[in-house]
């Protein structure tokens, strides 16, 4: 099973069509036909299902699929950390989750870029569960998210607590009293396809399950451009939102029939890590 064949894979999952793959990866149609050809003998299952203009992930193929994106996070992770290693003394991987990151987190970045000039810093922007999986697979290390991991060689450090807020352009927002829950299950609701641990429970719970949103993104901080464009109605958390708030371009909307949990975010790293505690403290080595 080589990393070709595995690239091919996950290719061909995104675009599910062979030519395109084959156009994408700059390589012919029957290269991609017969590395995945070799895959599925090597798994011993079918990993594709043939429709019309195309094909569809298996049941099989897609449980491989998380297996094969983890196969080649951790072959580019081993690639930078030995580049890396070549020139800076020390290097320190960090996930995380968008909404924390906009909520406060640059500065601490900022200054141990500034401070630690022996080690280099990456950070990966991505999902609570799969940046404790990450941290798992020592492709980071350290998480910040709004899941704690709770598994022996970790420490789960509560890192900081928000409001999560609904919010509005004023000129959008019908509801300057107030609003209650069976009308926000009839307006234009803004769905981030984000984990705030229990308060992500949270929000799906305001709505009726299966219940269909007309739009959804996967970044919370890209819902503010549209909040503030007078685009419909989501709950946030505060200090993502601080500025345009305190600017006047968006409004908080109180609930009048339900309370809202707070957020809680996390630092997660393995026990023993000097360098990953060093992060969000100043001023030391």
């Amino acid at each position: 099973m080589n990393s070709d064949g595995i690239r091919t894979f996950i290719m061909l999952s995104k675009l599910k069509n062979f030519t395109r793959t084959a156009e994408r990866m700059y390589v012919a149609q029957s290269t991609v036909t017969n590395r995945i050809a070799e895959l599925e003998s090597e798994t011993g299952k079918k990993l594709f299902v043939r429709r019309q203009g195309g094909v569809d992930l298996t049941e099989e193929g897609k449980l491989f699929l998380s297996y094969a994106q983890r196969i080649i996070e951790l072959e580019e992770s081993f690639v930078r950390e030995v580049n890396a290693s070549s020139r800076y003394e020390k290097q320190l991987r960090v996930g995380v989750i968008n909404a924390a990151y906009e909520s406060g987190l640059y500065p601490y970045f900022r200054d141990f870029f500034v401070r630690r000039k022996d080690v280099s810093l990456k950070i990966v922007l991505g999902h609570s569960v799969d940046l404790l999986q990450m941290l798992q697979d020592h492709i980071i290390d350290v998480a910040f998210c709004y899941l704690p991991l709770k598994k022996a060689g970790f420490v789960s450090k509560k890192f900081a607590t928000d409001r999560l807020v609904l919010l509005a352009s004023p000129a959008r927002n019908e509801f300057k009293n107030g609003i209650r829950k069976a009308e926000l299950e009839q307006c234009e609701y803004l769905m981030c396809n984000f984990a705030f641990g229990d308060a992500g429970e949270f929000v799906r719970s305001l709505f009726p399950p299966r219940h269909a949103f007309r739009f959804e993104i996967d970044n919370s901080g890209k819902v503010i451009e549209y909040l503030t464009g007078g685009v419909g109605y989501s709950f946030l958390p505060y200090k993502m939102a601080e500025k345009e708030i305190a600017a006047g371009n968006l409004e908080v909307i109180r609930p009048l029939d339900f309370s809202v949990p707070e957020i809680v975010s996390y630092c997660t790293h393995r026990s023993g890590d000097a360098l990953a505690e060093s992060l969000l403290r100043g001023g030391d080595k």
